[in-house]
């Protein structure tokens, strides 16, 4: 199949697109991620992915706005939580590029991060694949992590100590965000023990 590959940054795209193709599938990779923030970091992960293109022969595709603004509003107002939102967007813009490109269907390397929320990209994916009428391929690709994270060490390039947006960046650094939840969820439940 031809698979369009959103790629979330080079060192995740390590790993899906080794074994895409060693299942015999037509890559093509889609750098669309307004959720990275700031925008120093924003570029240097668009490079880094240029970059890992370069050396795998990947055709990359790129959408290079950066819509912060348009971004931390669906963010702060998002129903289901910020990390939904930010999966609904980048999925539903990959599987609207697969169409484009005349794909069989669309997928993700956040699929090999440990980190990410599996069946919540799963489920939207699926919804997107029924909305945009392109499958979505769901591939767990965490089994291959610890050699995505050995090959990308290899090839030198840069990787991230978070996950892309403010909110992540926070927590990551940020020593009070775990206090301040907790005393956030305790003025929401009183029973809450903190």
């Amino acid at each position: 199949m031809k698979v369009l590959l959103h790629v979330c940054c080079g060192p995740c795209a390590v790993y899906p697109l080794q074994r895409l193709c060693e299942d015999g599938h037509e890559v093509v990779g889609f750098f669309y991620n307004p959720n990275i923030h700031p925008y120093k970091e924003f570029s240097r992960r668009l490079e880094t992915a240029r970059e890992f293109a370069g050396k795998r022969q990947l055709n990359l595709l790129v959408d290079d706005r950066y819509q912060l603004e348009e971004f931390l509003r669906g963010a702060l107002n998002a129903e289901n939580g910020r990390c939904s939102m930010c999966y609904e967007i980048r999925l539903r813009e990959a599987a609207r590029m697969a169409k484009r490109q005349q794909c069989d269907c669309f997928s993700t390397s956040l699929l090999v991060s440990p980190f990410q929320k599996h069946e919540l990209i799963r489920t939207i994916g699926e919804q997107i694949a029924l909305t945009e009428q392109i499958p979505f391929l769901y591939i767990d690709f965490r089994s291959g992590w610890n050699e995505g994270v050995r090959i990308s060490k290899e090839l030198e390039l840069y990787r991230q100590p978070y996950c892309g947006c403010i909110f992540s960046e926070q927590e990551r650094y940020y020593k009070g965000c775990k206090e301040q939840k907790q005393c956030f969820q305790a003025d929401l439940n009183p029973s809450a023990k903190v």
